[in-house]
């Protein structure tokens, strides 16, 4: 083979190099993380122009092979259709949609409650992304029947949570479990809506859901009683969920990801 080209791609959050004819086919990739170049070429001259290619590329020790055998997981992926797959949400996906749709005055005397939500949703969804590396997936803007969705949805070796963001930004925050109070505004059970919707999610998943409060920059938090069954966190706290295992086998958190991340396991609810 001759003329070959490399060409960076990312994809799922990886960077991939494609090593490509001169009609675009792809002969090779080569994943940086796990150092391992993936060939869809036979024989020794192949394989030997493909490493070529890459040289420049190539960093630390690296296998070559054919590629991997995809998992029952993976394969159900392929056929999700994409209007159907959750996994492309951004954090906050449905307050953005919403902000633009209806941007609302461009002069009040309030801000927009919506945007300090969005910045929560946004703060802790990103904090969340971050335990992909250690076997975690984070599903964002889940959405339920009747309108309601689940801000995170978090599964890795330690579980399932259901991961609800509140902006608290230098307020006091008040857990008097059901209620939760946020510097001078009116209390409201927070915290049963919580349990509510993580008990959704278990019977959409078959797997034990559990509800999280992530509070985003609060001044104070007092809880006067442990809440039953709600894990309250600083979404400074949040990478603390990696510390968490023995739950679920990697086997098991990629099943329950792929189910989840179809639209329409929610729509059964």
């Amino acid at each position: 083979m001759s003329g070959l080209r490399v060409v960076p791609a990312y994809r799922h959050g990886r960077e991939r190099l494609y090593v490509c004819r001169e009609d675009g086919s792809n002969v090779a990739w080569y994943d940086r993380e796990t150092g391992r170049v993936n060939l869809l070429v036979l024989g020794e001259d192949g394989r030997n122009d493909v490493l070529h290619a890459l040289k420049p590329f190539l960093t630390g020790q690296v296998t070559v092979g054919p590629p991997p055998v995809p998992t029952p997981a993976e394969l159900a992926r392929l056929t999700l259709h994409p209007d159907d797959d959750l996994a492309p949400n951004r954090p906050g996906e449905a307050l953005l949609v919403a902000l633009e749709r209806d941007p609302g005055p461009a002069r009040r005397l309030r801000p927009d409650p919506r945007r300090r939500a969005l910045t929560a949703e946004q703060t802790v969804g990103q904090g969340l992304d971050r335990l992909e590396g250690a076997g975690w997936h984070t599903l964002h803007s889940v959405p339920l029947p009747g309108g309601d969705r689940i801000h995170h949805l978090a599964i890795g070796p330690g579980g399932l949570f259901a991961v609800h963001a509140r902006h608290a930004r230098r307020s006091r925050v008040l857990v008097a479990d059901p209620m939760v109070t946020l510097g001078r505004r009116e209390a409201e059970p927070l915290l049963r809506r919580l349990r509510a919707d993580a008990d959704r999610a278990s019977y959409a998943l078959t797997a034990e859901v559990r509800p999280v409060l992530a509070l985003v920059e609060p001044a104070e938090v007092t809880v006067t009683t442990q809440p039953r069954g709600v894990r309250i966190l600083r979404d400074t706290e949040l990478t603390g969920l990696a510390r968490m295992g023995g739950v679920l086998k990697p086997a098991d958190v990629e099943a329950l990801h792929g189910m989840a991340r179809d639209r329409n396991t929610w729509g059964r609810l």
